[in-house]
């Protein structure tokens, strides 16, 4: 580790230097604590007797050697204040972490033998081309039985080999080519699903060892799946064994209360100083290097963009240099990998170089096109000709930024209800027009990302600590829906008119917006080997069609439930009521 860098808050590896490291015999700690006055490890090596640790370097890192010291053991370190006052923390730099309720770290050698040298050699950041991410939670995916409301819902959690087992096969079956993990650097309460974070080098323990982490990626990638980790570098968990007032005084946090803590009551990381930047991008690094993580998605980017995430109150620049920075430095470490921003702000340029001016992020979730399309969806019948402009809008600005069209875990919790419960109508309408809403998606353009059981048609709203209805497919309407989005996924990865120009007006074309002034849209996607039209009946009345829109063309889907039919020089001449109709150009 360089010190000047990891003082300027340039540093990408500090993680090498601070922590747990192996020596010949046992094992070397390092901490940065520069407000202590003094400082004890502790851990299963001595019985949890203090250890004293001594100044290095400027006075404002310790170290201490344990030869007794082995893999697996638990420790802490005492901190001691002015007052001579302590508190035992557990190592920011921890490469594990004991289970939950305990909060020790775990000394941990997180080197592991890959073999996915030719999947790191050939990977891309996916801008030209598919990409269907599959967002999971992993300790609500599957479960080891249902749970019961009482017990604990860690006694049903999959370890990470586990969920390997039987996700790989239903993300190849179901033709997702990407996986977005919910956090899974330590976190205290299951609640926070990993958004309020204290060990943000640890892996989470919930399930399982680090190695079977690694050993889930590697084999991903041998299935042809990259898999991307939900990272957080805004705030972390108020808990006082981890980060908050670490040395003594807030050396992670703000000092001040106006900007010291988050809307979520967590303390809000303080981007001005150059060692909580290199902690910060060093976790990003950390994932990459020791996990092969194929990409990053960085949560709530707008609460960097603008203090405490609201625009009046003006850009919070020491935030925006550290984004900067480190995707810029990110980038130079590993070119290939995706950078991708939860950012809900209008700011321009999230996904513009920063050479240029912009925040150096690859992809940016379109949450303006998720809150439009639902309420769209949720419009009464009769108003939607005149709403029409919810659906048209993002057309208008697809290709002023790259941005990632996601159906996430937030758009299905805390009373917002499941995706088929935002639809207008009685269930069997609100089942066509999730069809139609995932058709218009996958042929809208821009990347994709589902979140779990979407795809399932459930109708209850996702539980961090109950496994999804699978039992939901026995009935043949949930069944058909599951079918339908499976063969969306396929056409959409190989259909290149669908993705290979996302961010080019080439790749777009108007064929009819608003048919005749009804919510009726018909559109051409361009690709460099096929093109597709797609027509779309947002109404529940039948829809006259007066033009040869599809003429030479093959039915590639129907959400109706008809496939494969060759129209050859004829047409439909009506399109049915939430009838959606995709077409490939002979």
């Amino acid at each position: 580790m360089d010190f000047q860098k990891f003082y300027a808050g340039e540093e990408f590896n500090a993680y090498t230097y601070l922590g747990a490291h192996s020596l010949d015999k046992g094992f070397v700690f390092r901490v940065y604590a520069p407000a202590a006055r003094k400082i004890s490890l502790i851990g299963d090596f001595s019985e949890w007797d203090e250890i004293p640790m001594s100044k290095i370097y400027d006075g404002q890192f310790w170290e201490v050697s344990i030869n007794e010291a082995h893999e697996g053991q638990l420790y802490k370190y005492r901190i001691y204040k002015d007052d001579d006052s302590y508190i035992d923390h557990a190592d920011p730099y921890a490469f594990c972490s004991e289970k939950r309720p305990g909060t020790a770290s775990i000394i941990y050698n997180v080197d592991h033998k890959f073999t996915d040298d030719k999947w790191l050699k050939d990977r891309t950041d996916n801008i030209n081309k598919p990409l269907n991410i599959y967002e999971v939670h992993a300790g609500s995916w599957r479960r080891k039985g249902q749970w019961d409301g009482e017990s604990d819902p860690a006694d049903g959690w999959l370890n990470y080999s586990e969920l390997a087992d039987e996700l790989i096969p239903y993300l190849k079956e179901n033709h997702y080519n990407a996986l977005e993990m919910m956090p899974l650097a330590d976190y205290p309460a299951d609640e926070s699903w990993g958004y309020q974070q204290t060990g943000f080098y640890s892996a989470t323990s919930r399930y399982g060892k680090p190695e079977q982490l690694q050993d889930l990626i590697d084999r991903c990638h041998a299935n042809g799946i990259a898999v991307i980790l939900d990272v957080v570098t805004v705030h972390f968990a108020v808990n006082d064994y981890a980060l908050w007032n670490f040395d003594g005084t807030s050396l992670y946090e703000y000092p001040h209360p106006a900007v010291g803590y988050s809307e979520w009551g967590s303390c809000n990381f303080m981007h001005s100083r150059g060692d909580v930047r290199s902690f910060l991008q060093s976790s990003c690094a950390f994932w990459l290097d020791k996990y092969h993580f194929d990409g990053l998605r960085f949560d709530a980017v707008g609460n960097l963009i603008y203090w405490q995430g609201n625009s009046e109150r003006g850009r919070n620049e020491d935030s925006i240099r550290f984004m900067q920075c480190m995707n810029k430095g990110l980038k130079r470490i590993y070119p290939n990998v995706m950078l991708i921003a939860e950012d809900s702000t209008p700011y321009i340029g999230t996904t513009e170089s920063v050479d240029d001016g912009g925040l150096g992020f690859d992809y940016k979730w379109d949450l303006g096109w998720m809150n439009d399309t639902l309420k769209y969806f949720g419009t009464d019948y009769a108003d939607r000709d005149k709403e029409l402009g919810k659906i048209l809008f993002s057309m208008d600005y697809f290709n002023s930024a790259r941005y990632l069209l996601p159906l996430s875990h937030d758009e299905v919790v805390h009373g917002k209800g499941a995706i088929i419960e935002k639809m207008n109508g009685c269930f069997e309408e609100r089942i066509k027009q999730a069809k139609l809403l995932y058709l218009y998606m996958f042929s809208h353009p821009g990347k994709k990302l589902n979140f779990m059981g979407n795809e399932l048609a459930l109708t209850r709203e996702w539980d961090e600590r109950r496994q999804l209805d699978w039992e939901s497919l026995n009935d043949k309407i949930h069944k058909e829906f599951a079918d339908y989005c499976n063969e969306l996924n396929r056409i959409y990865l190989e259909n290149d008119s669908l993705w290979c120009k996302d961010y080019e007006q080439s790749g777009f074309r108007w064929l009819s917006k608003g048919h005749n002034g009804k919510a009726l849209l018909i559109y051409e996607r361009i690709g460099t080997l096929k093109r597709t039209v797609v027509i779309l009946n947002f109404t529940n009345r039948e829809i006259l069609l007066d033009a040869p829109f599809i003429a030479d063309s093959i039915l590639l889907l129907d959400t109706l439930g008809v496939a494969g039919t060759e129209y050859g020089s004829s047409k439909p001449d009506t399109v049915k009521p939430f009838q959606g109709l995709l077409f490939e150009k002979i």
